[in-house]
């Protein structure tokens, strides 16, 4: 990755896998417009065990999420499956510890976005994309949802809202991301990116 471009962070939780296949679309969207990069991170599990330790590293996929990994980012891509129509806990922790950020200011005018997967057609996919949306408005940032210029908004037979890409997974969470769900994760990758840069060089010129 190149220390020069900036980057829009694509953060995710998953746990059946359909919300890290979202967040590699969303990458590839970004890194389609030239200029700007796409950093994958996913939030660590929680534990109900206090004395439990997670490694440092996972096995497989994208690496832990730091606050420096948002605090330089250029934008925020946030990604769960629905918990009771809410974000998960491991996204919701993170969101938690950074007062920091908050206190700073570090976040103000970047452009952000939500994604999330769900078992059912009607399993809560707009409201985990409300929840993500208000720690997010708190922070200062700029929701960018999906546009209805978007044709596959108005195709989709599965997941797909204005307020963010998402996915229908099935009962047992073995349905792929299909066509459309695909290319709104796409788009919503090259909006982030467009904006990201835009919002970039307006903090750049303050």
């Amino acid at each position: 990755m190149s220390a020069e471009l900036p980057y829009i962070l694509v953060l995710y939780y998953s746990r059946s896998g359909a919300t890290a296949t979202m967040a590699r679309q969303i990458a590839k969207g970004i890194e389609s417009v030239p200029g700007i990069e796409a950093r994958l991170r996913t939030a660590p599990p929680v534990s109900p065990v206090s004395e439990a330790v997670a490694p440092e590293i996972p096995e497989e996929g994208a690496v832990y999420v730091d606050h420096d990994d948002l605090r330089h980012a250029s934008g925020l891509a946030l990604g769960s499956p629905t918990r009771f129509g809410n974000m998960a806990s491991p996204v919701k922790y993170f969101l938690d510890t950074t007062s920091g950020l908050w206190l700073n200011g570090a976040m103000v005018d970047k452009p952000a976005c939500a994604f999330t997967s769900t078992a059912s057609l009607h399993g809560g996919q707009e409201t985990t994309l409300i929840s993500m949306l208000l720690p997010l408005l708190h922070h200062g940032m700029v929701y960018a949802g999906i546009p209805y210029s978007e044709t596959a908004l108005l195709e989709t037979r599965g997941g797909g809202t204005p307020y963010g890409p998402s996915h229908v997974a099935g009962p047992r969470s073995d349905r792929p991301v299909d066509d459309h769900e695909r290319e709104l994760c796409v788009a919503q990758g090259k909006r982030m990116a467009r904006l990201g840069l835009a919002l970039h060089a307006m903090r750049e010129a303050e």
